[in-house]
Parts: structure tokens; C-alpha cells; sequence
């Protein structure tokens, strides 16, 4: 797997401590049951063009009238002072390939933005004096040597675009690949809030050219590893394995549980204590115990949640533009500008 995917699959893992902590890039088997959404367009009733949400007091605009961040660089070690488009730009580079489709771009270009705005609204950085940082556990993937002329221009053409949901920042969810269908939040992230207004199962419309291992994948893990595991998702005296399957499942098809010796075990805390490099999905189609080890085969790579970036991919290579991209994957947003 690419750096990039691992690094936009950490950054994954990051929105899902956000949403968790807040509450608070970087995912059994079988499609959605009812028939998914196709359409591009919110429904009008869901939908108030022109709701801008307000930005965070705590920023001010610079001489452009762009709000400037405070970012804490890993690598540097100091507090670095960026508008929120230049931070844009490095985010864009770390969470695709630089040489994708412009709109598949633009469409994470405005999930970056939405994001950063989210986190700075709600939540204080782990680094004094700063914003936000370029910390992977912290939030989005940075990557400033990835900056080329496409990224540029994918960020020069959202400028100051932002999903808005009835008014309100909502979380910008995305990961690497649906397996074929996106899900919802309580289901594919463990999400102990309401679910909100603006997430929604439909179909990935992945790319054919995404890889292999993005599309479906397979790992052993010895019961060792599982035990401790379910341990740290809140399954605790579980002993030894002696059944494991598949318990409840979403709409998509993803398992919101697992059963150990029948006991329950949250499926997607299950995966990130297991680590998301290996149980990549929870759109699981394997689940067995054979020769002592524990065996799981699933689609797709990551929570799959929000916008599958190899569903930009592919819709961008349909023709669609971001917009139409971002509002197919998340219910009754608008896109506004607000610089």
C-alpha cells in the first residue's frame, strides 16, 4: 500500500478520535439492502443554499481575508504561522496522489478545509500555542514536498469552500474505499452520538484502477492478539477463543459487531485496536477460526464513512464535478464559499 494511503488512512483514524472525543484519513460482506441513492442533487427540503457556517472566533484573516492558522510542523518541531489554504495544500498532498483527477482533488480540497475549520470550532490542539498540527494522531496527513502545480490549482479553485450542513460544519468523514458501499456513522465508526443528518449508505462508485489491496483483503491473527484486542474495545475476561463470527451488521453490510464466545465485541473498535493496516475494513466476508488462528477476508480500506477517495476517483473520471462528488456522499449538504 502506497505511504499516502497508510498516511490517509491514520489521517481516517484521526476523524474517528475527533468524532469520538467530540461526542469526539485514513473500514459481514454484501451491498446495501435498500436500494442506494444515486442522486447528485440534496433533496430541497434537506437543503438551505446560502447557510454559511460561522468560522471559528479564535482565527483572524489576513490581508487576503483568508483566516490564518497557528500549525504545530512534527518535523520542525515549532509552532508555524500558514493561511488556512496553504495548510490546505500540504493536507491534499499527504491524503492523495498528487496526479489524480483535478475534481476527485477539489472534492478532498473541501473536505480538508470543512475539517480543519471543524477541529479549530471544537477542539484545542495537544500542542501549546497552536491550531492544529500536522500530527497524523492528531489530524489530517501533511505532506509539503507533495505540493505540485495540480494540488495548486485544486486548492486555488475551492478557495474557501466548505461543507455546510443546515448552517453547521459537519464532520468531513472519507476513507480510501467503500468495498461498494458507504455507511453510517454509529454503524462504521463506533459513533456514540445521534447519528447525524448528513451521512448515508449508497453506492462507492469506485475507480477500476484502484488497487487490489483497496478493494478487498485478507489477515491472520493468532487469538493472542484478538483477545488483547477485544480487551481494549471493552471485551474483557475473554480467556481463550473458542467461537468467533459475525454479529450485528449494518445496512452497507459491515459488522457493527463481533461475536467472541458469543459475547459482543464493537466491530470497529475491534479493527482499531487490532490496527487499521490489517483489518482494513469492517465490510468483513471471512470470519473464522482455522489451525489455531484467527482468519478475516473483507472488502474495501477504511470506516467507510462519508466520500470513498477512490469514489472521487471515479466519479471525477465520470465527469462529475467536486460538488456534485461531496453532495453524492453526504446527505443534504451545500458547498459555501466563505472567503
Amino acid at each position: 500500500m502506497n505511504k499516502r494511503w497508510i498516511r490517509a488512512m491514520a489521517a481516517g483514524l484521526c476523524l474517528i478520535a475527533l468524532a469520538l472525543t467530540l461526542a469526539g484519513c485514513g473500514v459481514a460482506g454484501g451491498a446495501a439492502d435498500g436500494a442506494p441513492d444515486h442522486s447528485v442533487s440534496p433533496k430541497k427540503d434537506d437543503t438551505q443554499a446560502g447557510d454559511q457556517p460561522a468560522l471559528p472566533d479564535k482565527l483572524e484573516k489576513n490581508d487576503q481575508g483568508v483566516p490564518v492558522l497557528r500549525v504545530y510542523d512534527v518535523d520542525a518541531e515549532e509552532n508555524r504561522e500558514m493561511s488556512i489554504e496553504s495548510y490546505v495544500q500540504g493536507v491534499l498532498a499527504g491524503e492523495m496522489k498528487n496526479d489524480w483527477p483535478l475534481e476527485a482533488l477539489k472534492a478532498q480540497a473541501i473536505l480538508a478545509r470543512t475539517f480543519v475549520l471543524k477541529f479549530c470550532s471544537e477542539k484545542e490542539s495537544r500542542y501549546r500555542g497552536a491550531d492544529i498540527s500536522t500530527d497524523i494522531q492528531e489530524a489530517q496527513a501533511y505532506d509539503s514536498t507533495g505540493i505540485n502545480d495540480r494540488i495548486e490549482q485544486a486548492v486555488k479553485e475551492t478557495r474557501g469552500m466548505v461543507l455546510s450542513y443546515r448552517g453547521e460544519l459537519p464532520y468531513a468523514w472519507f476513507h480510501a474505499h467503500s468495498g461498494g458501499a458507504t455507511e453510517r456513522a454509529v454503524e462504521g465508526l463506533h459513533y456514540d452520538q445521534e447519528e447525524p443528518g448528513y451521512t448515508k449508505v449508497t453506492q462507492g462508485r469506485e475507480s477500476d484502477k484502484a488497487p487490489e489491496d483497496a478493494r478487498q483483503w485478507a489477515a491472520r491473527f493468532t487469538p493472542a492478539e484478538v483477545i488483547r484486542a477485544a480487551a481494549q474495545a471493552g471485551a474483557s475476561g475473554i480467556k481463550e477463543i473458542t467461537s468467533i463470527q459475525i454479529g450485528q451488521t449494518g445496512e452497507s453490510g459491515r459488522a457493527v459487531t463481533v461475536e467472541i464466545n458469543g459475547q459482543p465485541v464493537s466491530a470497529p473498535e475491534l479493527r482499531l485496536a487490532l490496527g487499521s493496516t490489517r483489518m482494513r475494513s469492517t465490510l468483513l466476508t471471512e470470519l473464522r477460526l482455522e489451525d489455531g488462528a484467527v482468519v478475516m477476508k473483507g472488502k474495501g480500506y477504511g470506516h467507510g464513512v462519508g466520500m470513498p477517495q477512490w469514489g472521487a476517483y471515479g466519479m471525477a473520471e465520470e465527469g462529475r464535478t467536486a460538488e456534485e462528488i461531496v453532495r453524492y456522499y453526504f446527505n443534504g449538504v451545500t458547498v459555501e464559499t466563505l472567503w
